[in-house]
């Protein structure tokens, strides 16, 4: 069975090669779709890779998709169902640690004033005061308690903060104390909080704004938020540049409405606002994790055909 992986170069493609031929004899590994025709029955991509019509219609006998991701809004899911008979599989957990840590990353480089004192060390000053605050004693609401919710969470313990979550489906009591955190409503959570973090799926419930601007201006002025599940989608990207202006709010963007972010969209012009271009999962260690499930799954589907 022919299998064709199309991966960033960014990841150790030699490493990646020799162990998947040592699994699969017909693997071929390229880093761009720029082919004619491949006869593949399997493809394996990341969200780097566009799964559209364009692609489908090149590659004739595909049966199987892996994404190698969390996510796969790459994959042009109309389109997949039009050609009928082909299984899409994703990979949910393998880059909760790497986003657990950009989270912590984002709201420690807020607190400890680290943009504003970088920005002044590299233009020669050196600054004598700081508005540089602990993370001990903070308030951290997490906002969608699945597997990167829970992660967080187990992070966050070793800090001592006082963490409170909401999810439309409340954890086990046994489970909360494991975390040492507790379920608050939604308003109460964005009241309460010194930092909130996003981590919410895009569903109907979440889909046009979960934080629409009177939830974002339930939040305390200096407030830190972080979103690294959905854009615009979750958040009133409109809103919230009016919200952060006025309330001074700190904001930790991994995710926007429009990909690549559209200059002049306003997000940019926030001084508060540390952008990330939609990398949180992003590490070389997620990307084997990924690639370590994903020839799992693979060989699943492979020893099942």
């Amino acid at each position: 069975m022919r299998i064709l992986a199309i991966l960033p170069p960014f990841i150790p493609l030699n490493q990646v090669e020799e162990q998947s031929r040592q699994v699969f004899q017909d693997f071929h590994l390229r880093t761009d779709a720029d082919f004619d025709s491949d006869r593949a029955e399997v493809l394996i991509v990341t969200t780097f890779t566009r799964v559209d019509r364009s692609l489908l219609s090149r590659m004739p006998e595909l049966r199987f998709i892996q994404v190698a991701s969390t996510g796969y809004d790459n994959v042009d899911l109309e389109s997949v169902r039009e050609r009928g008979g082909i299984m899409l599989c994703n990979i949910p957990v393998a880059n909760k640690e790497s986003v657990a840590e950009h989270v912590i990353a984002m709201a420690l480089a807020h607190l400890k004033d680290l943009v504003f004192l970088n920005s002044e060390m590299h233009a020669g000053r050196w600054p004598m005061l700081t508005s540089s605050r602990d993370l001990m004693g903070k308030t951290f609401g997490i906002v969608g308690m699945g597997a990167i919710g829970r992660r967080l969470a187990e992070r966050l313990i070793a800090f001592e903060v006082r963490i409170l979550y909401y999810d439309v489906i409340r954890l086990p009591e046994e489970e909360e104390e494991r975390l040492g955190v507790t379920y608050v409503g939604l308003d109460d959570l964005l009241r309460e909080s010194d930092i909130v973090s996003l981590h919410v799926p895009l569903t109907d419930k979440t889909r046009g704004g979960l934080l629409d601007e009177r939830r974002l201006r339930m939040m305390k002025d200096g407030a830190i938020l972080i979103n690294t599940s959905r854009g615009g989608e979750v958040v009133d990207e409109g809103a919230l540049v009016r919200v952060a202006r006025e309330k001074g709010l700190r904001l930790g963007l991994d995710v926007f409405s429009v990909e690549p972010i559209v200059p002049g969209s306003g997000l940019t012009e926030l001084e508060n606002a540390i952008l990330s271009p939609h990398i949180a999962g992003v590490t070389v260690e997620s990307q084997m994790r990924f690639l370590q499930e994903t020839v799992a799954n693979v060989l699943r589907y492979v020893q099942g055909a």
